[in-house]
């Protein structure tokens, strides 16, 4: 559903979740699909926040450079980093990792990994082993992209 989100207008962006959830998913329990809309509805909602985090941290880059594999993960983890009380620091960071190896380039991982560890450091926390210190807050980073 993220990755979708520079792809279609505003008012189209719901609909696609609507059908994303609805006929894409297969053996997902309604539980679940409550959880994933209502996440990607938090995220629409904090986008610009994520986007402008994000953009802080890779400079001289802005999200539309950043290619829109490595920007959808970026924006994933950043929400779950800023506004996902749930899951920890680091496992934010390793999972963003880790998806960065399956759909971006072999450099991607770095650039990930430098923007998320630079968004906790702003926020004056350490990578958080119980998932506290949810504030938001920013800091610069330099680090190298991947992005078109």
């Amino acid at each position: 559903m993220l990755f979708r989100l520079d792809f279609y207008n505003k008012e189209e962006v719901e609909n696609q979740a609507d059908i994303y959830l609805e006929e894409e998913i297969e053996n997902a329990s309604e539980k679940d699909k409550k959880e994933l809309r209502n996440k990607f509805s938090i995220v629409l909602e904090h986008l610009e926040e994520i986007d402008a985090q994000i953009e802080s941290k890779s400079k001289g880059w802005t999200v539309n450079r950043i290619a829109k594999a490595e920007l959808t993960v970026l924006r994933l983890a950043v929400f779950e980093l800023l506004y996902a009380d749930d899951v920890p620091d680091s496992v934010a960071i390793n999972e963003a990792v880790e998806l960065s190896k399956l759909y971006c380039t072999e450099k991607s991982k770095g650039f990930i990994n430098g923007i998320l560890a630079s968004v906790v450091k702003g926020r004056g926390s350490t990578p958080a082993e119980d998932g506290s210190s949810k504030e938001n807050n920013t800091a610069d980073v330099k680090a190298g992209c991947t992005g078109e």
